[in-house]
């Protein structure tokens, strides 16, 4: 487990892409991102509206999934507009649908907060999945991909080791 939130993106990293690509493939593309990039946004709201004031070790670790999801999304929309194409309209259905996530596990306590947290991140993780194998990805959108799956398993055990350790939560 990595402890970094948010790798360094150098100037060189964007590219232009998908310019020789087929139709086809390049709808494939387009459909992946604009998944990918709405359940980011997603996960971006389900942490900042579980997020509380007070000043605790898990409100802490919220943070800092939230900006490593933040980190997610934005990966998404730079491999968005490398490929010429735009985000997804239905996105601010995905914000709405965060803060419902979010804000009804938060009311409800920290235990629903970590369950939550477990489940949206198991979704992800299924998805990466799914698109990782449907799609002919070029080498560097993949790699992409595949570290941000892999922050997706952290959050899962990091969150189901709190979960472990603070049973007694309500």
């Amino acid at each position: 487990m990595t402890d970094e939130i948010r790798p360094v993106l150098h100037n060189a990293d964007i590219q232009k892409r998908g310019q020789h690509l087929p139709k086809p493939t390049l709808k494939k593309i387009k459909k992946a991102l604009q998944t990918l990039h709405i359940f980011e946004l997603m996960a971006v709201n389900v942490y900042r509206f579980q997020i509380t004031k007070e000043p605790t070790e898990h409100n802490r670790q919220l943070i800092a999934a939230m900006c490593n999801e933040m980190t997610h999304y934005q990966d998404f929309q730079v491999k968005l507009y490398e490929y010429s194409f735009k985000p997804s309209i239905k996105r601010w259905l995905f914000w709405f649908v965060g803060f419902f996530f979010g804000f009804s596990s938060r009311i409800r306590g920290s235990k629903a907060i970590l369950r939550m947290g477990i489940w949206v991140e198991e979704k992800a993780v299924e998805h990466y999945n799914e698109l990782l194998n449907s799609v002919d990805w070029d080498n560097d959108t993949r790699a992409v991909i595949e570290k941000n799956q892999t922050d997706e398993y952290n959050h899962i055990q990091n969150w189901k080791n709190l979960l472990n350790e603070n049973s007694k939560l309500r």
